[in-house]
C-alpha cells in the first residue's frame, strides 16, 4: 500500500535551488556576524535585502514585474500586516511608558516584592502563566520585555539573558494554551480534542520546563544585592498592570496596546511627567525604533513567498515522506517537516497548517495517535520559531531590548530543551499513554 501524494514531483536540483534563499540569508547574517566577531556589524535588514534581491532573480518563467509581484504578495500577506500593526503600537506603548516613568515604577515594585537571586525564576514562572492565559507569545513579550530590560542593571544581569527568559516562557504558553492559534491549528488539522493534545503535550515539555526552572533557581548569574527602593510612584505602574490584566482576559493584543497607550498618556499628562506635545514626541520615537523591525518583517514575508512559489515547500514534503517505513520514522518526518517549513516561513502557525494534512496521512498510515502528531506539530514549530533570529518573537524582543537577536539565542534554554524533548519523545516513544 502506498500513500498518494498531492505534491508535484520536483527534481533535487530545482528543489535545492528553491530553498537556496534560506541558505543565502543564514550565510550573510549568521556566518558574516560570526566571522566579524560582532553581532552588530551586519544588520539583519541588510541580510534580508540581499536575500530578497537574490530570491526575485531566482524565479524563472516570469517577467521582472511579475517576480516583484510574487515577492510583494508575500510581504503584504494578512498575517504579515497584522504583525506590522502590533509592532507599531508596541513601539508607541514602550516609548510612551518609558517617558512617563511606568517602566521604572514597575521595576521598583518588582524588586521590592522579589529578592534579586530569585527574580529569574519568578520571571520565568510569571511569563509561563501569562502566556498560557493569553495564548500568544508576541503579546507576552510586548508586555514583559521592556520591564526585564530595565530590571537587568538592578540585579547585575545581562539584558539578553533576562530577555531570553521572557521569550522562553512566552513559548511555553504559545505551545500549550487552549486559545493559542498553534494549538487550534494543530488539533483541528489532526482531528483531536484539545484536552487530549494538552495532556500529551504537557508531558512532553514538562521535563524541559523543570530543567529550565532549575537553571534559573541555581545557575542564575544575578547579584544577591538589590538597592533599596526609597519611594515608588505606584500609579505609574498601572499601564503595565492594566496591559497584563487585559491580556489575561483574552482581549485582542491590538486593543490591549491601544488601551495601554491611552492610559499611559493620561497618567503622564495628569502627573506632569510630560506634556501633550511630549506625547506625540514619544509616539514618534517609538515608531522610529520599530522601523527596521517592520522592514525585516515585510522582507521576510516576501522572501518566504518566493521560496514557496519556487517549489521549496513541495520539495521538502516530497523528500521527507518518500522513505518513511516505521512509526518512529513517520513521527520524525512530521517533526522535521514542520521544523523545516517553519524555518522557511518564520511563522509557526503557517508551518502547522502547511504540513498538517501530510501529518494526518502519516498518522493514519502508521497508527500514530492524533494527539501525538498534534503535539509534534505544535512543539516542533514552537521550538524553531523560538530560536530563529528572524522570527517575529525574537525580532520583537530584540527591538524592545535594543540587543541583537544573536545575543539572545544562546540563552534560550527552554526552547532548546523542548527541541531535545521532541527527539527523545520520538526515539523512546514518550509519552506512551
Amino acid at each position: 500500500m502506498t500513500m498518494k501524494s498531492s505534491v508535484t514531483h520536483i527534481s533535487h536540483s530545482r528543489g535545492l535551488l528553491a530553498l537556496s534563499p534560506i541558505v543565502v540569508l543564514l550565510a550573510v547574517y549568521l556566518i558574516g556576524s560570526l566571522a566579524a566577531g560582532d553581532f552588530y556589524r551586519i544588520p539583519i535588514s541588510v541580510a534580508f535585502v540581499i536575500t530578497a534581491v537574490y530570491g526575485v532573480c531566482l524565479l524563472r518563467g516570469l517577467s521582472f514585474q511579475e517576480r516583484v509581484g510574487v515577492f510583494s504578495a508575500g510581504a503584504s500577506n494578512h498575517d504579515i500586516m497584522y504583525m506590522v500593526w502590533i509592532f507599531c503600537l508596541a513601539g508607541v506603548f514602550a516609548s510612551s511608558a518609558k517617558a512617563m516613568g511606568a517602566v521604572d515604577a514597575t521595576v521598583a515594585l518588582t524588586l521590592r516584592a522579589i529578592p534579586g537571586q530569585y527574580l529569574p525564576a519568578g520571571v520565568f514562572l510569571a511569563t509561563c502563566f501569562i502566556s498560557m492565559a493569553i495564548g500568544t507569545s508576541v503579546g507576552t513579550i510586548v508586555a514583559l520585555a521592556p520591564i526585564v530590560t530595565a530590571m537587568a542593571p538592578q540585579i547585575d544581569c545581562s539584558v539578553a539573558w533576562l530577555v531570553a527568559i521572557v521569550v522562553g516562557g512566552a513559548f511555553f504558553g504559545d505551545n500549550l494554551s487552549f486559545i493559542s492559534d498553534t494549538t487550534i491549528a494543530a488539533t483541528q488539522s489532526q482531528g483531536c480534542r484539545m484536552s487530549d493534545k494538552f495532556r500529551t503535550n504537557f508531558a512532553l515539555v514538562l521535563p524541559a520546563a523543570v530543567a529550565t526552572l532549575a537553571i534559573y533557581l541555581w545557575g542564575s548569574p544575578t547579584s544577591d544585592y538589590v538597592a533599596a527602593v526609597e519611594s515608588i510612584e505606584w500609579y505609574k505602574a498601572l499601564p503595565y498592570l492594566l496591559v497584563i490584566l487585559l491580556a489575561l482576559t483574552g482581549v485582542n493584543v491590538l486593543v490591549v496596546l491601544l488601551v495601554g497607550i491611552l492610559m499611559t498618556d493620561i497618567i503622564g499628562v495628569a502627573s506632569g511627567a510630560f506634556t501633550s506635545v511630549d506625547v506625540l514626541t514619544a509616539a514618534g520615537e517609538g515608531l522610529g525604533s520599530m522601523c527596521e523591525l517592520i522592514l525585516v518583517t515585510l522582507l521576510a514575508g516576501g522572501v518566504m513567498n518566493v521560496v514557496k512559489q519556487a517549489g521549496g515547500f513541495d520539495y521538502l514534503i516530497e523528500v521527507l515522506t518518500s522513505r518513511t517505513s516505521s512509526r518512529r520514522g513517520a513521527e520524525a518526518v512530521v517533526a522535521l517537516l514542520t521544523a523545516l517549513t517553519n524555518l522557511c516561513t518564520a511563522n509557526n502557525t503557517i508551518a502547522i497548517l502547511t504540513t498538517g494534512s501530510i501529518a494526518r496521512d502519516l498518522s493514519a498510515r502508521y497508527s500514530i495517535p492524533p494527539r501525538k502528531t498534534a503535539t509534534l506539530l505544535d512543539t516542533s514549530s514552537c521550538f524553531i520559531q523560538g530560536v530563529i533570529p528572524y522570527g517575529a518573537q525574537l525580532l520583537m524582543a530584540s527591538g524592545l531590548a535594543a540587543v541583537s537577536p544573536l545575543e539572545i539565542i544562546p540563552h534560550l534554554y527552554y526552547p532548546m530543551l523542548t527541541g531535545v524533548m521532541v527527539v527523545v519523545s520520538i526515539l523512546v516513544q514518550y509519552p506512551r499513554r
